[in-house]
């Protein structure tokens, strides 16, 4: 047989991993289990990062055999993959909490509002067990990163709503670009932050949410009459 050609090797795609958990645990024992080795897998990760994390690794700090955890997962990408759901989902229901409408009275209250929302969602990063490093990985390893624009576009589209609740007057798809441009500057102030410890959280937050909230400012203006 003749040996594969580069057109070949180059057109032959790697398998695509499976990410979802092979079980969800209905008896508690079970998911006692599951609960520990994702909150092993996050302990690991801190300590380690996600290049050396592996599921032998996550198996000798549990207590577990391999074949144990692969009843529930079935690679470390998967334990990724679920982490980074959990974490995503912890920043998301920030927007509820901190976008009511109440943020929108006035331009202060408005940049007021952004950075409490920015700092309370570095807060929970900052909590989570691996947090930044799960951040990361969503951005990192290109089969997570569904993740995080998923996450991305869920947030966008509670923005969006919010603003064009409190800014009719301005064009929707204007909100829309606004809402996703933020998300990505959360996500780069929140890097930025756990980078480099000797910067000021609130500072860097306030300026963000300032930026953010002097455009809207600016567009609200705009599209008066």
């Amino acid at each position: 047989m003749p040996a594969p050609t580069k057109r070949t090797r180059r057109s032959a795609k790697p398998p695509k991993l499976d990410l979802a958990p092979k079980m969800t645990p209905a008896q508690s024992r079970a998911a006692e289990t599951y609960e520990h080795l994702l909150d092993v897998t996050a302990q690991v990760l801190a300590e380690v990062g996600f290049e050396q994390l592996s599921t032998n690794l996550v198996c000798q700090r549990a207590g577990l055999s391999p074949p144990a955890l692969y009843r529930y997962f079935p690679n470390k990408y998967a334990l990724l993959h679920e982490l980074g759901l959990r974490l995503m989902h912890q920043q998301n229901a920030l927007i509820d909490q901190w976008l009511t409408p109440a943020a929108f009275e006035s331009a202060a209250a408005l940049e007021k509002t952004l950075t409490g929302l920015l700092l309370e969602t570095y807060e929970v990063t900052r909590k989570a067990a691996g947090g930044i490093w799960i951040m990361r990985a969503l951005r990192a390893i290109p089969m997570l990163q569904d993740v995080r624009l998923e996450s991305a576009g869920e947030v966008a589209a509670q923005a969006t709503a919010r603003l064009s609740a409190a800014f009719p007057e301005i064009p929707r798809e204007e909100l829309q670009l606004i809402s996703r441009v933020a998300d990505s500057m959360a996500f780069a102030a929140l890097e930025m932050l756990f980078d480099d410890p000797s910067l000021d959280a609130p500072s860097v937050m306030r300026l963000v949410a300032a930026s953010l909230a002097s455009h809207l400012q600016r567009l609200q203006a705009e599209a008066k009459p």
